[in-house]
């Protein structure tokens, strides 16, 4: 019987496991590990909806079902929405200027559905028992290094390990990448991301909202018991004066900054705030690594692209290794590993640069520039063939 390869898989957040419960699926020999220095996530149905939500796109939800996780999910809470509407402050959302989707339009039941984040591990995990993974939460690395054609890792409480493959999948911050010495591009966007559950005066109705002002774009997400997510991304003092204002006055702030779109907006949840960044690896892989998720990429969350990005990675690096096992190839090989980073270096890239331009030209509070972008949307929503791609691409069903 030929070796087992040895895959460790450090970050046990949606993007890794997701990961791991797709090589765990394949019919080769593989040993799988995921390490993270966090504790195991944990998920109850009968706590309030958490603050760290995804927007989950109809083609990342098929991956998710392909490895039996999305049943868990649905078992427990989501909330698919079928429409999205999206405008410009000097504007409004009726208008013709205004971009509209809705799910029948493209042949989907939901555009996407809005996921906590704890809810997905907690589904992935469950998808993961039984399958031979082995799980290390609690486990902080002390060291990573190579050792002949593999890599050494040496765990905080001196046991060592050997892998064949080391997955980064630890976030932005990814110990892996800055142990290898793959290095970044960083785009910072003097902007903080503050996020909160609200209650809106009027039904969300299964639409995800965004509004762009010129401080940042507004995105209000639907919540399944009938509240709102918002993440606003705004100016860091903008961002501090919501996170310490009162409540009366913070749903004053973001029904102003909606627009009224939902009526008189009522803080209802906890609050948080992050600085946002784009962030880019000069390379994805390396002879026995391999970087997925935000350890490759960080994009401008106002599309909500970032959950979906990362699924798309696990997904082709998974699909990548098992056509090399199935051709008797070593997983750890450059030419291997080349082809995951050809298929989604690119794509990424794409749709990071993409975010950060739209950010960019509706930060902007030029009149010139306004009634130009105005009239671009009144365009796109006319061009037929071209909305059409987008948006699927958008979904992840091309």
């Amino acid at each position: 019987m030929s070796e087992a390869f040895n895959i460790v898989i450090v970050g046990g957040g949606v993007t890794g496991l997701t990961l791991a419960a797709k090589l765990a699926a394949i019919d080769q020999p593989l040993r799988v590990t995921v390490i993270d220095a966090a504790s195991r996530p944990r998920f109850s149905i009968n706590d309030d909806v958490a603050l760290r939500v995804s927007a989950i796109a109809t083609g990342s939800a098929d991956i998710l079902e392909s490895i039996g996780a999305w049943q868990h999910v649905s078992a427990a809470r989501l909330c698919g929405y079928e429409r999205m509407c999206v405008w410009d402050e000097r504007d409004l959302p009726g208008s013709d200027a205004s971009l509209r989707f809705d799910a029948a339009e493209f042949g989907v039941a939901q555009l996407g559905f809005i996921v906590e984040n704890a809810l997905l591990q907690d589904a992935l995990l469950k998808a993961l028992q039984n399958t031979g993974v082995a799980m290390r939460f609690d486990t902080p690395i002390r060291s990573l290094g190579p050792q002949g054609n593999r890599y050494r890792i040496e765990l905080d409480d001196d046991r060592m390990l050997l892998a064949d493959l080391v997955v980064g999948a630890d976030g932005a911050r990814s110990f892996v990448r800055t142990a290898v010495g793959i290095e970044t591009n960083r785009w910072p966007y003097d902007q903080t991301a503050f996020v909160t559950h609200l209650q809106p005066e009027e039904p969300h109705r299964g639409t995800a909202w965004q509004r762009f002002l010129k401080e940042g774009p507004l995105g209000i997400l639907p919540l399944s018991d009938g509240r709102v997510s918002v993440v606003w991304s705004t100016t860091p003092e903008n961002a501090t004066r919501a996170n310490d204002a009162s409540d009366k006055d913070l749903g004053e702030m973001l029904t102003n900054a909606s627009g009224n779109a939902l009526g008189d907006l009522t803080a209802a949840g906890p609050r948080g705030s992050f600085p946002l960044a784009a962030q880019h690896a000069s390379n994805y892989v390396l002879p026995g690594i391999a970087l997925i998720g935000d350890a490759a990429h960080a994009i401008h969350p106002l599309a909500g692209q970032g959950a979906n990005l990362g699924l798309q990675d696990a997904n082709e690096l998974a699909n990548v290794i098992s056509a090399a096992l199935a051709k008797g190839e070593y997983p750890g090989d450059m030419p291997v590993l080349r082809r995951y980073e050809r298929a989604r270096k690119g794509a990424n890239a794409t749709m990071l640069h993409f975010m950060t331009g739209l950010n960019r030209l509706f930060s902007n509070d030029s009149p010139i520039l306004a009634e130009l972008r105005m009239t671009g949307m009144r365009l796109f929503n006319r061009s037929g063939p071209i909305r059409e791609r987008a948006v699927k691409t958008a979904l992840g069903i091309v």
